[in-house]
């Protein structure tokens, strides 16, 4: 699916100025483009490269090495399971499996209506409150399949 983003590219500029074009702001100014878009646009990587005195190849590094960089368009709501030890005992396959059937999508992908991103993460720092799944950073715990449904849904409400 083609997706076409319309890019201010005065708030790109705003945003590498805000790091005096240092280099070694490199993640910092990614991520601040990916909180405006969502990711980063590809049309942005050569401003970035030549702006800030930088390879490609090292503004391809590091949106592949952080998950939360993006070089392809992802969904409003970033829904990210919690796979870690204490959640993966408690569930959060069968939370997974109950969310890539519910969004039609698997791990890593996005819906077609850019509405949803799902995506499988290590550990987000809540094991007592396991399993746990984050939507764009809000943290809803303790949840079975069922629960971490009607969370999804809530927000696929916010925007009806």
């Amino acid at each position: 699916m083609e997706h076409f983003v319309e890019i201010d590219w005065q708030k790109v500029d705003e945003i590498i100025e805000k790091y005096n074009g240092n280099r070694e702001a490199l993640l910092m100014i990614m991520q601040d483009i990916s909180d405006i878009y969502n990711y980063v646009p590809p049309d942005v990587v050569p401003v970035l490269v030549n702006k800030l005195g930088v390879r490609e190849s090292l503004v391809y590094r590091v949106a592949t090495f952080y998950k939360t960089i993006s070089l392809e368009p992802r969904g409003k709501y970033i829904v990210n399971v919690c796979t870690g030890t204490a959640c993966h005992v408690r569930g959060a396959d069968k939370i997974m499996d109950a969310l890539e059937e519910h969004l039609n999508i698997k791990e890593g992908q996005t819906t077609d209506d850019l509405l949803f991103t799902l995506q499988g993460v290590r550990c987000v720092g809540c094991c007592a409150s396991g399993p746990v799944i984050t939507v764009n950073q809000k943290t809803h715990g303790g949840l079975d399949r069922a629960s971490a449904l009607e969370t999804v849904k809530f927000y696929d409400q916010c925007v009806s």
